[in-house]
């Protein structure tokens, strides 16, 4: 059975990426920060349907509390699959953007993502077989008017996946990102009504967090092991 980790885990893309890899035979480890309850009442209802998962409670912008939890869990058997998925936004307009909401976003994406996958990496190395997966956006490839915070730090998160794909390739790891579109969770219920999303997206729908984790699932199965290094987006066509 190989541990997979799923940082940012209880939201909606994320407990679809759980789902798929508990109903894949991992067992899954459900990171998660502030929302705990809603981690906890996943990893139960797992467990119940017959898969194995457990919480884990960190701030990815906490550099020893990541460690702090994660190298015990890492001594004797690797993290095998990661799943790079926690991420903020706080929009602005750049003129009107605070400093406090550059720092927070870029802080959770790109200094999230050292302190999380770097702590794994030599386990995984040393088994000769991984799978690291980010979650990125479709803002980072078109840019987005009042997300140059967020924007950024996913740019940073998909060249961060093309450079580490090149380190590892020779090892068994694959590192890819996914870019995905408007995808209907509660995050997207507030930004687009039904309209916009008919005249935006060439499909005439939202994507469902489970499309998302389909594609997840596929990256970190044994049938993706010879792509690495790219940048998959998701999203009904709108690019």
């Amino acid at each position: 059975m190989k541990n997979a980790l799923v940082t940012g885990g209880s939201g909606g893309i994320g407990a679809a990426i759980c789902r798929r890899f508990a109903a894949d035979g991992c067992h899954v480890y459900i990171h998660a920060h502030r929302g705990l309850q809603a981690a906890q009442a996943l990893a139960d209802e797992l467990c119940a349907s017959g898969g194995s998962a457990q919480v884990l409670a960190f701030d990815v912008t906490d550099s020893a509390a990541v460690a702090d939890v994660l190298t015990p869990l890492v001594e004797h058997q690797p993290i095998q699959i990661l799943v790079n998925n926690a991420g903020i936004h706080d929009d602005a307009v750049f003129p009107g953007m605070r400093a406090e909401q550059w720092h927070r976003v870029m802080d959770v994406s790109v200094n999230g993502f050292f302190n999380v996958t770097q702590p794994l990496m030599m386990p995984m190395i040393r088994s000769r077989w991984g799978r690291i997966i980010n979650v990125s956006s479709i803002a980072a490839l078109t840019g987005n008017r009042g997300q140059v915070n967020y924007s950024a730090a996913k740019g940073a998160l998909n060249s961060a996946t093309k450079s580490l794909a090149q380190e590892v390739a020779s090892r068994g790891i694959t590192v890819n990102a996914v870019a995905p579109g408007i995808i209907d969770t509660a995050m997207s219920e507030s930004a687009f009504s039904t309209e916009e999303i008919a005249r935006m997206v060439p499909m005439k729908r939202a994507g469902t967090p489970v499309e998302v984790a389909d594609l997840i699932g596929f990256l970190a199965s044994t049938q993706a092991a010879y792509i690495t290094g790219q940048i998959i987006s998701i999203n009904g066509g709108i690019i």
